[in-house]
């Protein structure tokens, strides 16, 4: 089994279209992209901080001037009023020394990082979520061919007595039992379908359909369970979506307090500026009118009332949160993994004690039948044996679909499936 593809050991066509319907439709998928579409671009945004910014100017403009500016260099004969036009290049880039720039950009990548890995885990969840429904709704499926088996089988049940009160051999008693019993276990197979019409609607939503026009064909999917590879906790947590997304956000986390360190270092710029500048339109590309200027700028705080302090205070808090943030998320990891391994022992062994109860139902009932047949008990005993019986098979049917609802879980705290060679 293709880890990415853990679903197909269910054996379930349905569950294959649906989901590929999922990963095409779902509007949750499609917001979790979004969100790390919008990390990217913003870790796209610091990177290019990296590099100079480059900027071409255009200008034209008349302009006049006072006739008693001072400093009139050509005295009454400088002109008042003249045209000016300019083209050129700015150029600015800051030289990183203390590593702003750098821990700026680790920051966004890690955020990047972190929000492609929710959006693996918010993929996982739903897929997971979809498996989980679709099973639920196949154990209403086998209930529901069991209550029909078991109505039809009621219904002769009641025509036979009614033949026996008829011929004066059994009771209005027994009848109005086998009717009783008739009745309640068509209103039991209508619950179990009003049930399975939620799962299906809730499926629907799932997958982006409209509930009103959706359906899923009833089937009866028989498959094992499947292996559980052993040290799996150990081995495959590594491949949690939300602990890589955790331990994304630390780093992140931790490369702002750099960058809050940073800010009590000067500020670096290298600027220059160059280009063309004339009041002769006529005569604009000519040696004469190149013009340029180049050098750095040195920027430093003095005095900020303690901001900067403040800021790496805050910085070293959202470190020490997203630290303990990734603490839980692997604690919870681990005993999520540890869960669905439990029940899973566990209702295997209640699956076992299930099948010996239904085993020791079904004598139940054939000797129940047999003594009301020889008209040593009252329809009572019958009616009694067969709930028990009807009861053991529905235990086990449920049973069977926790298991492979607790495997589903499994695949989702283990963050995927597993290959057949970590199987064995």
């Amino acid at each position: 089994m293709d880890s990415q593809s853990w679903w197909t050991l269910y054996n379930d066509p349905d569950l294959e279209r649906l989901q590929q319907l999922l990963l095409a439709n779902s509007p949750d998928i499609a917001s979790a992209l979004a969100r790390y579409q919008q990390a990217q671009a913003a870790s796209d945004v610091l990177r290019a901080a990296q590099l100079p910014t480059v900027n071409a100017t255009a200008g034209a403009q008349r302009n006049r001037q006072s006739e008693r500016r001072p400093l009139r260099v050509l005295g009454p004969t400088s002109p008042d009023e003249y045209s000016s036009a300019t083209l050129g290049l700015e150029l600015s880039y800051e030289l990183d020394l203390w590593g702003r720039v750098r821990q700026r950009v680790e920051a966004g990548v890690a955020e990047a990082t972190a929000a492609q890995a929710d959006l693996a885990a918010a993929r996982l969840a739903l897929q997971a979520q979809l498996a989980d429904t679709l099973i639920a709704l196949r154990g209403q499926d086998a209930d529901a061919v069991l209550l029909r088996e078991t109505v039809a089988s009621y219904e002769r049940a009641a025509q036979l007595i009614g033949h026996r009160q008829a011929g004066g051999v059994a009771s209005g008693l027994d009848l109005s039992r086998a009717q009783a019993q008739l009745e309640s276990t068509r209103s039991q197979l209508r619950q179990t379908l009003a049930r399975r019409a939620l799962l299906e609607h809730s499926i629907a939503a799932l997958v982006g359909e409209s509930a009103s026009r959706f359906s899923i064909e009833p089937a009866d999917i028989q498959n094992t369970l499947p292996s559980i590879p052993p040290g799996m906790p150990s081995t495959l947590l590594q491949r949690r979506a939300d602990i890589a997304a955790a331990q994304q956000r630390v780093i992140a986390a931790n490369a702002n307090v750099g960058v809050a360190r940073t800010a009590f270092f000067p500020l670096l710029t290298l600027s220059a500026q160059g280009g063309m500048q004339t009041s002769d339109l006529g005569r604009f590309v000519e040696a004469p009118n190149l013009f340029w200027v180049i050098g750095p700028a040195l920027v430093s705080t003095v005095f900020d009332g303690g901001r900067r302090k403040a800021d790496v205070a805050r910085a070293q808090a959202q470190l020490d949160e997203s630290g303990q943030r990734y603490r839980s998320v692997v604690l919870a990891a681990f005993q999520q993994v540890e869960d669905q391994l439990a029940l899973l022992a566990r209702f295997g062994e209640a699956a076992h004690d299930e099948r010996s109860a239904t085993q020791a139902a079904a004598r139940a009932v054939e000797l129940a039948t047999n003594r009301f047949r020889e008209g040593a008990a009252s329809y009572l005993e019958v009616t009694s044996a067969q709930t028990v019986y009807l009861q053991a098979r529905r235990s086990a049917l449920d049973l069977d679909t926790r298991q492979r609802r607790a495997t589903v879980q499994l695949v989702r705290a283990l963050g995927g499936g597993w290959s057949a060679a970590e199987a064995t």
